[in-house]
């Protein structure tokens, strides 16, 4: 049973996601982007705090492809706002600095 509710707080999340992403305005994706990757980097430091159990092994492993990913993640989401953000900035005419 405990599956089902999994389950169902799932579709739910998928749902919501979909629903609030889709009322922001283009405007504020940027810091919608800055927030998620801030999240991902709070990701990053449960994957790092998992990597210091005892466990070995597969668990090792596994938290180590955590850190892999969430950090790819994080460099890659704020690649990707810089240059968003880059793009709002205004031309200078002329050359001038």
């Amino acid at each position: 049973m405990e599956a089902v509710y999994l389950t169902l707080i799932f579709v739910l999340a998928i749902f919501l996601g979909f629903e609030l992403i889709s009322k922001v305005p283009s405007t504020l994706h940027t810091p919608l982007m800055s927030g998620s990757n801030a999240i991902s980097g709070i990701t990053l430091i449960g994957a790092l705090a998992s990597l210091k159990s005892e466990h070995l092994g597969f668990a090792i492993f596994l938290s180590t492809l955590a850190v892999i990913f969430a950090t790819i993640n994080v460099v890659g989401g704020y690649a990707v706002t810089n240059r968003m953000l880059e793009m709002f900035k205004k031309k200078v005419k002329g050359g001038a600095q």
